[in-house]
């Protein structure tokens, strides 16, 4: 046969495809609905449900009643008594754009034939992320809970459903033939919480708290269900016949003590779409996952009215969000080295839309934390992006695995470097030993120190500390105050303006107060506010290097590892080169508050102040003497002129005594510096 005559015909195509997408997505509900297990993000699932509505539209002639786009959820789980719904429960239609969702309401107003400009009342409920869940009450009794199944037979599921606190066994007995409808969910801080446990079991660790919820609902023992955080929150109510409105059903459900998602009522799309971008902003401050807003015709008859089509009630719809999930392909597991030289691993990832933005790269945090979620190279993984945090990886898929996958391993040697590697005791970082020798280590210090936050030098970024260590031209941070114009010409992107205006950040830098530089200076565990603490208890860099655990401990919140960090950072003779060179640049590396007055009565004093003092506090004491220039440290050297003790001196006043320092108490400090402040000097 010709070419022409083996070429697949455009109908036969289509059929094709229509026939493979129902597979596809019929698999996809069973591993949802049933085993709480899927394979395919909601995104993709919602990408692949409107490419088989389109060619069922396009393809009128394949319509098939068995169809996903004519059915509801899946067929109910062997395990559990079927129970059929007396009213079918059915699935909303989505809208993914405000031309989508005025589209739906401009359909609403031609078939009940309303004018286009009459605004409606709509009720619009957050759409909680759970397992929907049917709840019947006779004589005001609950008897019976299913799922929603395929929307015409759910699974009974009665007395898990009773575990559920939230969920009243009994109501008024004048409350006959009620069902009430809702979603069983767990919130965020509960399922991070329960993934934990399930951690440290070595148990299944679940990919979000929908997939948690249906699985925990779905125990054959109702003893495992009690131990899960389960919630519940009504949506709907069928069986109230006094009621006019969706709002009043939902207000009576609540004084019959059920929790709703507390609806809100808009009139017109207009409003509805001022909601929905607010809600979209606030969605991630919320205690529960939502997926986007339920929308529904308030008036009970209008509902009635307009009835549904297949599998989807007319007088509602779903105005879903951006995904904040995807799953994708987990390609290599990458390791960088940060200013401390702690290993930190990132999975490197097949692009993905995620909430707008295209992602390549995630944090996977340590090596205990891939160990525990079981990451393997080549998997398939559910990434996460909610609202401006850092994409993470949430957990492999591992029903997706072909035996293809690898077992990473965190590298024995620096991949910067090539320098041994060490595990941190008591702790799961792996760090590189060879210190700033390690260029990686060395630019991220360089480009820490130029911080906003730290020395604010605007140009320092990462691209260009990268390039000066690379080309040697910086070994150390002080060497930064020794670059010239012509070296910056030299270099990649600079000119004349943009060298000049680097080199008057750098100057400018030397304004900065000492907290910046102390915080600048990369000691591990100390942050800005340490940093502050520690500026203001030892007023300069010389007094702080000579500061023994003991001074630091004295700080407040400056517990034994932080003060062990600074000790062994200040022995460190290449840190105090570098502490020498930024001192001889010109760099703030004191307290403006300790800086010594010249020509003061107290010049070349330094005091020594220990316990505690009832009439004032150190920190006031040390302020009066460095008015008159006086210096002050923290420990006993030969240059310590006096000694103040106060009450329960310790250790310090031995070694004053055994050095011969004089040493005043709190009373004779007062009386001598009255004396000085009175007559200018002792």
């Amino acid at each position: 046969m010709g070419e022409q005559a083996q070429a697949q015909s455009p109908e036969a195509s289509a059929r094709a495809e229509i026939e493979q997408l129902r597979w596809y997505i019929g698999e996809h509900n069973y591993r949802y609905y049933v085993l709480a297990q899927p394979t395919v993000s909601d995104a993709e699932y919602d990408r692949l449900f409107a490419r088989l509505r389109e060619l069922e539209r396009e393809h009128p002639e394949f319509a098939d009643p068995r169809s996903p786009t004519q059915t509801v959820g899946a067929p109910i789980q062997t395990g559990f008594e079927p129970a059929r719904h007396a009213v079918p429960m059915l699935s909303l239609a989505n809208a993914f754009s405000e031309q989508d969702l005025r589209e739906w309401d401009a359909r609403v107003h031609r078939l009940l034939q309303l004018p286009a400009d009459r605004d409606l009342a709509f009720a619009l409920e957050p759409k909680i992320d759970g397992l929907a869940v049917a709840l019947h009450y006779e004589g005001g009794r609950l008897v019976r809970g299913a799922t929603r199944g395929d929307g015409v037979t759910g699974e009974d599921v009665t007395l898990n459903l009773k575990t559920i606190k939230d969920i009243p066994w009994e109501l008024p007995p004048y409350v006959d033939g009620l069902e009430v409808r809702g979603e069983v969910y767990m919130m965020k801080a509960d399922f991070e919480a329960f993934n934990a446990q399930q951690a440290a079991r070595g148990d299944k660790l679940f990919a979000n708290p929908r997939n948690a919820a249906a699985g925990s609902l779905r125990q054959q023992d109702p003893r495992i269900t009690r131990q899960r955080p389960l919630r519940f929150a009504a949506y709907t109510v069928i069986g109230l016949p006094d009621a006019t409105g969706h709002l009043e059903g939902m207000a009576r459900l609540e004084m019959y003590g059920f929790p709703t998602t507390r609806p809100s009522r808009a009139f017109g799309i207009t409003a509805v779409q001022a909601y929905y971008d607010d809600l979209a902003t606030r969605r991630h401050e919320l205690p529960f996952e939502i997926d986007g807003l339920v929308i529904k015709i308030d008036h009970l008859g209008d509902q009635n009215r307009l009835g549904s089509v297949g599998r989807e009630p007319r007088w509602a719809i779903a105005y879903k969000f951006p995904a904040i999930e995807e799953i994708t392909r987990l390609q290599e597991i990458g390791v960088n080295v940060g200013r401390t030289g702690v290993l930190t691993p990132y999975a490197v990832l097949s692009p993905v839309r995620i909430g707008g933005v295209t992602v390549t790269h995630a944090t996977l945090h340590n090596e205990d934390e891939i160990r525990r979620k079981d990451f393997r190279v080549g998997d398939w993984v559910v990434v996460r992006r909610a609202g401006d945090v850092i994409p993470q990886v949430v957990v492999p898929v591992v029903e997706r695995r072909d035996g293809t996958e690898r077992v990473f391993e965190m590298p024995e040697r620096c991949p910067v470097c090539g320098s041994h590697v060490e595990r941190v005791e008591g702790q799961v970082a792996v760090r590189c030993t060879a210190g700033l020798a390690c260029k990686a280590q060395l630019a991220r210090s360089l480009e820490h120190f130029g911080s906003r936050r730290a020395l604010d030098i605007e140009g320092l970024g990462e691209r260009l500390a990268a390039e000066l260590v690379e080309r040697q031209l910086v070994r150390d941070l002080g060497d930064l105050y020794a670059l010239d114009k012509a070296t910056l010409m030299g270099l990649e992107r600079f000119a004349d303006k943009s060298a000049a205006n680097l080199l008057e950040a750098l100057d400018q830098s030397k304004k900065q107060p000492f907290p910046r530089v102390l915080y600048g200076l990369g000691i591990p565990q100390v942050g800005e506010i340490t940093a502050g603490l520690l500026a203001d208890r030892f007023g300069s860099m010389k007094a702080l290097i000579e500061a023994t655990l003991e001074d630091l401990e004295e700080v407040s919140t400056i517990g034994p590892e932080i003060s062990r960090e600074v000790v062994e950072f200040c022995a460190e003779p290449h840190n105090r080169a570098v502490v020498a060179k930024l001192d001889a640049a010109g760099l703030t590396l004191a307290s403006a508050s300790r800086q010594t007055l010249a020509g003061g009565p107290l010049v070349g004093e330094e005091f020594v102040f220990t316990g505690s003092l009832e009439s004032t506090t150190r920190d006031d004491a040390r302020a009066r003497v460095e008015a008159l220039g006086a210096s002050t440290a923290t420990s006993i050297t030969r240059r310590t002129t006096r000694v103040v003790a106060g009450a329960k001196a310790g250790s310090k006043l031995a070694r004053a005594r055994e050095a011969g320092v004089p040493i005043l108490s709190e009373d004779e400090f007062a009386s001598w510096m009255a004396a000085i402040e009175s007559q200018g000097g002792p």
